[in-house]
């Protein structure tokens, strides 16, 4: 986001603005002769590559990991005194020390991770906070019982030993008591809190544990996949509950239930301040309007093996067409699997990559089936697709939650759109009891 954010000229000077306040000069400006074009590129242009993250990556990748942290979390938090976090996915490890570092760098309050076991994050955190070298555990697929890990050292990279850090709140994104229990039993693993995500939730999903699918292909949750929030709570570390909780009368009814407050996605995806593309969210608007937005839960087309929600929109990826006339390329490469080759050495594939290519790789030609990019979907859902060689411009993929109650409500308090503020006033507004659990840092995880 930020090599093609400056490919793109800056608009507004706000990536150039952050990097003005970066604590090592020399690192900023080599970004800036690398990828700032002034007046952004030539249409038709394609991006600049930036290379793919590996167990041993060079300094430049390195530096662009810390720099994207600091920027997204400098601007973040510019201008106020409300606390800001930083979501990661815990399939994506490569990227997550540097990425942590930076937006420290930037005094980032909370850490939140999900999709996988976080158990790592802790002890990162507290090596960051210290400026310490890291030995980050990496998951590779087919090493026995060999180890890895991603080798990450700070005063190496960057001037910045005299910037006082805080360590960041750790936040553990479950969908199961069971891995609430496990996380919290242990203080080496242990976060300072959970947020609770039911499967209605946008983004990946935990599997359930019965792979049954509906008429339409979507995957079917029942009641035993539900987290069970008892349970949860008796772990004694403060939670939040995400997933169809983007309502008033949710925020109260979880502060009743003794959770500390809600995480709420959908809503402020559909603001005006939200980083989705201006053309994507208006149809995405006109859907809810109508009523007939649709919302799969598609278990095969993410490659990272979770279910991933969907959300049907004309010319993008959700289509089949549009989907099959694609040609597979795995040119980002943040989802690729780490995994071992008879030699010793690591290789990474990716089920969204061309078929031959993961086959050769050792993987499964069936796990290829109806696989989609999220890469570079993704990227142009917030309008930084590639645009390529060919002509051909990469389509987007969105996710939502599946619970647009909230949606709805604010388009008949809004019909012409709202903003993240709005949204803000809306939770509170109907319930003097949620007053007091709207700020995220509760005083049991300070």
């Amino acid at each position: 986001m930020l090599a093609r954010r400056l490919q793109d000229g800056d608009e507004g000077g706000h990536v150039r603005h952050a990097l003005h306040h970066f604590p090592d000069e020399d690192v900023a400006d080599r970004a800036l002769a690398r990828y700032f074009l002034e007046g952004g590129r030539a249409q038709g242009e394609s991006y600049a590559p930036i290379l793919k993250m590996t167990l041993t990556p060079n300094r430049s990748s390195q530096e662009l990991l810390i720099l994207g942290g600091f920027v997204e979390t400098w601007l973040a938090k510019e201008g106020h005194e409300g606390l800001i976090g930083i979501n990661c996915l815990e399939k994506i490890q490569l990227s997550t020390p540097g990425t942590l570092y930076g937006a420290m760098l930037a005094g980032v309050d909370v850490v939140l991770m999900g999709a996988g076991v976080p158990r790592a994050i802790p002890h990162l955190l507290d090596t960051l906070a210290a400026h310490g070298d890291v030995q980050f555990p990496i998951d590779v697929s087919d090493a026995g019982e060999a180890d890895h890990a991603l080798a990450f050292e700070p005063g190496d990279l960057v001037a910045s030993d005299d910037v006082p850090l805080s360590r960041p709140v750790f936040v553990a994104i479950v969908s199961a008591q069971v891995l609430a229990t496990y996380l919290a039993r242990d203080p080496e693993i242990r976060p300072d809190g959970f947020i609770v995500e039911a499967s209605s939730a946008g983004g990946h999903n935990a599997p359930p544990r019965q792979q049954l699918l509906d008429e339409r292909g979507d995957l079917v949750f029942g009641p035993r996949d539900e987290p069970d929030l008892q349970k949860i709570a008796e772990a004694g570390l403060p939670y939040w509950i995400a997933g169809g909780s983007g309502t008033p009368e949710m925020l109260a009814a979880a502060r009743e239930a003794g959770a500390s407050g809600i995480q709420v996605g959908t809503v402020f995806a559909l603001s005006s301040d939200s980083g989705i593309d201006p053309d994507i969210r208006s149809q995405l608007l006109e859907g809810v309007a109508r009523g007939d937005l649709v919302v799969h839960t598609d278990p095969v087309a993410p490659p990272t093996g979770f279910p991933f929600k969907v959300v049907d929109v004309a010319g993008t990826m959700s289509d089949a067409v549009n989907y099959e006339s694609r040609e597979r390329l795995c040119d980002l490469g943040y989802l690729r699997t780490p995994f071992a080759k008879v030699d010793g050495s690591i290789g990474f594939r990716c089920a969204g990559e061309p078929v031959h290519m993961y086959v050769r790789k050792g993987g499964v030609e069936d796990e290829t089936v109806g696989r989609k990019c999220l890469c570079n979907g993704l990227a142009s859902a917030v309008g930084l697709g590639q645009q390529r060689r060919t002509g051909y411009q990469e389509l987007p993929i969105v996710t939502l939650g599946s619970d647009l109650q909230g949606p709805r409500r604010m388009l008949e308090l809004h019909p012409g759109g709202w903003t993240a503020a709005e949204s803000i006033e809306w939770m509170l507004s109907q319930s003097s009891a949620v007053s007091a659990g709207a700020a995220f840092a509760d005083s049991s995880m300070r």
